[in-house]
Protein backbone atom coordinates (compact mmCIF):
# COMPACT_ATOMS: atom_id res chain seq x y z
CA UNK A 1 0.00 0.00 0.00
CA UNK A 2 1.23 3.33 -0.95
CA UNK A 3 0.65 6.01 1.14
CA UNK A 4 0.28 9.77 0.74
CA UNK A 5 4.04 11.44 0.36
CA UNK A 6 3.95 13.32 3.59
CA UNK A 7 5.87 12.36 7.00
CA UNK A 8 4.53 13.64 10.10
CA UNK A 9 7.38 12.62 13.04
CA UNK A 10 8.41 14.86 15.67
CA UNK A 11 6.87 17.89 17.62
CA UNK A 12 4.00 19.47 15.72
CA UNK A 13 2.08 22.44 17.88
CA UNK A 14 -1.48 23.18 18.01
CA UNK A 15 -1.59 26.72 17.38
CA UNK A 16 -3.48 29.13 19.74
CA UNK A 17 -5.43 31.98 18.25
CA UNK A 18 -4.62 35.14 19.83
CA UNK A 19 -6.98 37.74 19.96
CA UNK A 20 -6.93 41.30 21.20
CA UNK A 21 -9.94 43.76 21.15
CA UNK A 22 -11.09 44.12 17.24
CA UNK A 23 -11.10 39.87 17.18
CA UNK A 24 -8.02 38.01 16.03
CA UNK A 25 -4.94 39.27 16.34
CA UNK A 26 -2.66 38.54 13.06
CA UNK A 27 0.47 39.88 14.06
CA UNK A 28 1.06 38.08 17.40
CA UNK A 29 -0.20 35.01 15.59
CA UNK A 30 2.56 35.90 13.00
CA UNK A 31 5.07 36.05 16.17
CA UNK A 32 4.39 32.72 17.51
CA UNK A 33 4.40 30.89 14.38
CA UNK A 34 7.82 32.23 13.23
CA UNK A 35 8.68 31.24 17.06
CA UNK A 36 7.75 28.13 16.49
CA UNK A 37 9.85 27.79 13.20
CA UNK A 38 12.59 29.40 14.74
CA UNK A 39 12.46 26.39 17.76
CA UNK A 40 12.91 23.46 15.38
CA UNK A 41 9.42 21.71 15.35
CA UNK A 42 8.22 19.79 12.33
CA UNK A 43 4.88 20.80 11.45
CA UNK A 44 1.88 23.33 12.56
CA UNK A 45 -1.71 22.78 13.54
CA UNK A 46 -3.89 25.19 13.33
CA UNK A 47 -7.66 25.76 13.81
CA UNK A 48 -7.94 22.74 16.03
CA UNK A 49 -9.34 22.41 19.31
CA UNK A 50 -6.33 24.58 20.98
CA UNK A 51 -7.23 27.07 18.56
CA UNK A 52 -10.97 27.58 19.62
CA UNK A 53 -12.01 27.15 15.96
CA UNK A 54 -15.52 26.49 16.48
CA UNK A 55 -15.60 30.16 18.02
CA UNK A 56 -13.77 31.33 14.76
CA UNK A 57 -15.37 32.48 11.29
CA UNK A 58 -14.83 31.42 7.36
CA UNK A 59 -12.91 35.04 7.14
CA UNK A 60 -10.61 34.12 9.85
CA UNK A 61 -10.11 31.09 9.05
CA UNK A 62 -8.38 31.30 5.90
CA UNK A 63 -6.67 34.23 7.23
CA UNK A 64 -4.89 31.88 10.06
CA UNK A 65 -3.98 29.30 7.60
CA UNK A 66 -2.95 31.54 5.00
CA UNK A 67 -0.31 32.87 7.33
CA UNK A 68 0.91 30.23 8.74
CA UNK A 69 1.28 28.53 4.95
CA UNK A 70 3.29 32.02 3.99
CA UNK A 71 5.14 31.76 7.15
CA UNK A 72 6.23 28.04 7.67
CA UNK A 73 9.21 27.78 5.86
CA UNK A 74 8.65 24.25 4.59
CA UNK A 75 6.98 22.74 7.38
CA UNK A 76 3.86 20.94 6.50
CA UNK A 77 0.64 22.29 7.73
CA UNK A 78 -2.23 20.40 9.33
CA UNK A 79 -5.77 22.33 9.78
CA UNK A 80 -8.22 20.94 11.74
CA UNK A 81 -11.34 20.71 9.54
CA UNK A 82 -13.08 18.49 12.11
CA UNK A 83 -17.45 18.71 12.84
CA UNK A 84 -19.75 15.79 13.72
CA UNK A 85 -21.52 16.45 10.44
CA UNK A 86 -19.68 14.79 8.00
CA UNK A 87 -21.36 16.52 5.04
CA UNK A 88 -20.07 19.66 6.73
CA UNK A 89 -16.64 18.22 7.38
CA UNK A 90 -16.28 17.75 3.40
CA UNK A 91 -17.37 21.34 3.41
CA UNK A 92 -14.76 22.40 5.20
CA UNK A 93 -11.97 20.69 3.64
CA UNK A 94 -12.75 21.82 0.45
CA UNK A 95 -12.58 25.33 2.09
CA UNK A 96 -9.43 25.04 3.27
CA UNK A 97 -7.77 23.04 0.66
CA UNK A 98 -7.85 26.47 -1.14
CA UNK A 99 -6.12 28.28 1.68
CA UNK A 100 -2.83 26.24 1.54
CA UNK A 101 -3.90 23.28 3.83
CA UNK A 102 -1.52 20.20 3.55
CA UNK A 103 -3.18 17.82 5.74
CA UNK A 104 -6.37 17.37 7.71
CA UNK A 105 -6.64 17.26 11.22
CA UNK A 106 -10.05 15.72 11.42
CA UNK A 107 -11.51 14.35 14.90
CA UNK A 108 -14.25 11.86 15.88
CA UNK A 109 -17.52 13.53 15.28
CA UNK A 110 -18.66 14.44 19.16
CA UNK A 111 -21.87 14.66 20.91
CA UNK A 112 -24.34 12.61 18.45
CA UNK A 113 -21.65 9.10 19.27
CA UNK A 114 -21.61 7.44 15.79
CA UNK A 115 -21.04 3.33 16.29
CA UNK A 116 -17.86 2.13 15.35
CA UNK A 117 -19.12 1.35 11.94
CA UNK A 118 -20.18 5.05 11.84
CA UNK A 119 -17.05 6.55 12.29
CA UNK A 120 -15.62 4.62 9.83
CA UNK A 121 -17.95 5.53 6.99
CA UNK A 122 -17.42 8.88 8.33
CA UNK A 123 -13.63 9.16 7.91
CA UNK A 124 -13.61 7.17 4.83
CA UNK A 125 -15.94 9.59 3.07
CA UNK A 126 -13.62 12.36 3.86
CA UNK A 127 -10.69 10.46 2.71
CA UNK A 128 -12.56 10.30 -0.62
CA UNK A 129 -13.32 13.84 -0.32
CA UNK A 130 -9.90 15.06 -1.08
CA UNK A 131 -6.47 13.93 -2.58
CA UNK A 132 -5.03 15.69 0.46
CA UNK A 133 -3.54 13.51 3.50
CA UNK A 134 -5.98 12.68 6.13
CA UNK A 135 -4.74 12.34 10.12
CA UNK A 136 -7.56 10.98 12.82
CA UNK A 137 -7.91 12.60 15.81
CA UNK A 138 -9.20 10.58 18.65
CA UNK A 139 -9.91 12.24 21.81
CA UNK A 140 -13.22 10.53 23.91
CA UNK A 141 -13.06 12.95 26.97
CA UNK A 142 -13.91 16.24 24.41
CA UNK A 143 -16.32 13.90 21.89
CA UNK A 144 -17.76 11.02 24.27
CA UNK A 145 -17.16 8.66 21.62
CA UNK A 146 -13.89 6.72 21.43
CA UNK A 147 -12.55 5.20 18.25
CA UNK A 148 -11.42 1.70 18.88
CA UNK A 149 -8.39 0.06 17.53
CA UNK A 150 -9.60 -2.19 15.29
CA UNK A 151 -11.47 0.69 13.44
CA UNK A 152 -8.24 2.49 13.35
CA UNK A 153 -6.78 -0.03 11.51
CA UNK A 154 -9.25 -0.66 8.87
CA UNK A 155 -8.86 3.13 8.00
CA UNK A 156 -5.46 2.62 8.12
CA UNK A 157 -5.64 0.77 5.11
CA UNK A 158 -7.15 3.38 2.98
CA UNK A 159 -4.32 5.39 1.22
CA UNK A 160 -4.56 9.07 1.84
CA UNK A 161 -5.17 8.09 5.70
CA UNK A 162 -1.70 8.88 6.92
CA UNK A 163 -1.82 8.92 10.89
CA UNK A 164 -3.70 9.36 13.64
CA UNK A 165 -3.49 11.83 16.64
CA UNK A 166 -4.20 9.34 19.44
CA UNK A 167 -5.54 11.42 22.57
CA UNK A 168 -7.12 8.52 24.29
CA UNK A 169 -4.92 7.90 27.03
CA UNK A 170 -6.10 3.97 26.78
CA UNK A 171 -2.02 2.71 26.60
CA UNK A 172 -3.46 -0.99 25.48
CA UNK A 173 -5.48 0.55 22.25
CA UNK A 174 -2.32 2.83 21.43
CA UNK A 175 0.24 -0.21 21.45
CA UNK A 176 -2.41 -1.81 20.11
CA UNK A 177 -2.42 0.27 16.44
CA UNK A 178 1.58 0.89 16.79
CA UNK A 179 2.14 -2.88 16.89
CA UNK A 180 -0.40 -4.17 13.40
CA UNK A 181 -0.61 -0.37 11.57
CA UNK A 182 0.66 -0.84 8.21
CA UNK A 183 3.51 0.54 6.51
CA UNK A 184 3.39 4.41 6.64
CA UNK A 185 0.82 4.97 9.14
CA UNK A 186 1.97 7.25 11.93
CA UNK A 187 0.83 7.45 15.53
CA UNK A 188 1.07 10.88 16.97
CA UNK A 189 0.31 11.33 21.17
CA UNK A 190 -2.13 13.96 21.16
CA UNK A 191 -0.76 14.10 25.36
CA UNK A 192 1.58 15.99 26.25
CA UNK A 193 2.85 13.76 29.49
CA UNK A 194 2.13 10.69 27.36
CA UNK A 195 5.08 11.31 24.90
CA UNK A 196 7.72 9.38 26.62
CA UNK A 197 6.25 6.61 27.13
CA UNK A 198 4.34 5.99 23.76
CA UNK A 199 7.66 7.41 21.59
CA UNK A 200 9.12 4.68 23.08
CA UNK A 201 6.74 2.29 22.28
CA UNK A 202 7.06 3.01 18.53
CA UNK A 203 4.72 6.32 17.95
CA UNK A 204 6.17 9.25 16.04
CA UNK A 205 5.65 12.12 17.81
CA UNK A 206 3.07 14.59 19.26
CA UNK A 207 0.17 16.85 18.19
CA UNK A 208 1.00 19.24 21.71
CA UNK A 209 -0.31 21.97 22.96
CA UNK A 210 3.03 22.44 25.70
CA UNK A 211 4.73 23.39 22.88
CA UNK A 212 2.78 26.82 22.52
CA UNK A 213 5.35 27.54 25.62
CA UNK A 214 8.23 25.78 25.21
CA UNK A 215 8.47 24.50 21.14
CA UNK A 216 12.51 24.53 21.50
CA UNK A 217 12.23 22.10 24.70
CA UNK A 218 9.30 19.69 22.58
CA UNK A 219 11.10 19.23 19.64
CA UNK A 220 14.59 18.14 21.26
CA UNK A 221 12.90 15.61 23.35
CA UNK A 222 10.57 14.13 20.39
CA UNK A 223 14.13 14.18 18.29
CA UNK A 224 16.07 12.20 21.13
CA UNK A 225 13.32 9.92 21.22
CA UNK A 226 13.36 9.73 17.41
CA UNK A 227 17.30 8.76 17.94
CA UNK A 228 17.01 6.98 20.90
CA UNK A 229 18.05 8.16 22.98
CA UNK A 230 15.83 7.84 25.76
CA UNK A 231 17.85 8.97 29.30
CA UNK A 232 18.22 12.22 27.51
CA UNK A 233 14.86 12.56 26.48
CA UNK A 234 13.62 11.65 29.91
CA UNK A 235 15.50 14.55 31.23
CA UNK A 236 13.33 16.64 29.29
CA UNK A 237 10.48 14.83 30.15
CA UNK A 238 10.40 15.42 34.35
CA UNK A 239 11.49 19.25 33.47
CA UNK A 240 8.22 19.71 31.37
CA UNK A 241 6.20 17.43 33.45
CA UNK A 242 5.05 20.61 35.83
CA UNK A 243 3.51 22.22 32.23
CA UNK A 244 1.78 19.30 30.82
CA UNK A 245 0.14 19.06 34.04
CA UNK A 246 -0.39 22.53 34.36
CA UNK A 247 -1.70 23.14 30.56
CA UNK A 248 -4.77 21.22 31.49
CA UNK A 249 -5.85 22.38 35.31
CA UNK A 250 -8.68 24.28 33.22
CA UNK A 251 -10.19 23.53 29.86
CA UNK A 252 -7.88 24.01 26.88
CA UNK A 253 -6.74 26.43 26.02
CA UNK A 254 -7.33 28.70 29.34
CA UNK A 255 -4.16 27.82 30.88
CA UNK A 256 -1.65 27.73 27.58
CA UNK A 257 -3.19 31.24 26.51
CA UNK A 258 -2.54 32.50 30.58
CA UNK A 259 1.04 31.33 30.04
CA UNK A 260 1.51 32.82 26.95
CA UNK A 261 0.00 35.98 27.93
CA UNK A 262 2.69 36.07 30.94
CA UNK A 263 5.63 35.73 28.35
CA UNK A 264 4.16 38.80 26.77
CA UNK A 265 3.57 37.00 23.37
CA UNK A 266 -0.53 37.26 23.80
CA UNK A 267 -2.83 38.82 25.02
CA UNK A 268 -4.91 36.95 27.66
CA UNK A 269 -8.47 36.54 25.75
CA UNK A 270 -10.33 33.89 24.84
CA UNK A 271 -14.07 33.69 23.32
CA UNK A 272 -17.18 32.94 24.60
CA UNK A 273 -17.87 30.38 25.95
CA UNK A 274 -14.55 30.03 27.48
CA UNK A 275 -12.85 32.81 29.46
CA UNK A 276 -9.75 33.94 30.93
CA UNK A 277 -8.18 32.34 33.06
CA UNK A 278 -8.47 32.46 36.88
CA UNK A 279 -6.27 34.92 38.75
CA UNK A 280 -4.84 30.79 40.47
CA UNK A 281 -4.44 29.93 37.06
CA UNK A 282 -2.42 33.18 35.99
CA UNK A 283 -0.08 32.99 38.56
CA UNK A 284 0.15 28.95 38.33
CA UNK A 285 1.13 29.64 34.83
CA UNK A 286 3.66 32.37 35.29
CA UNK A 287 5.22 30.65 37.71
CA UNK A 288 5.75 27.42 35.41
CA UNK A 289 6.81 29.51 32.71
CA UNK A 290 9.20 31.62 35.02
CA UNK A 291 10.78 28.07 36.64
CA UNK A 292 11.37 26.90 32.72
CA UNK A 293 13.64 29.75 32.12
CA UNK A 294 10.99 31.31 29.65
CA UNK A 295 10.47 34.78 31.72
Amino acid sequence: MKKADLTLRGCGTALVTPFNENGTDYTAYAELVKRQVKAGVDFLVPLGTTAETPCLDNDEKAAILELTKELCGNLPVVAGAGTNSTSATAKNVEFLEKHGADAFLIVTPYYNKPTQEGLYLHFRQIAESTDKPVILYNVPGRTGVNLSAETTLRLAEIPNILAIKEASGNYAQISSIIRNAPEGFSVLSGNDDEVLSLMSTGASGVISVASNIAPEMMADMTHLLLEGRIEEARKIHFALMPLFKNCFIESNPIPVKAGLAAMGLIENRLRLPLTPATEKTFSIMTDTVKNLGLL
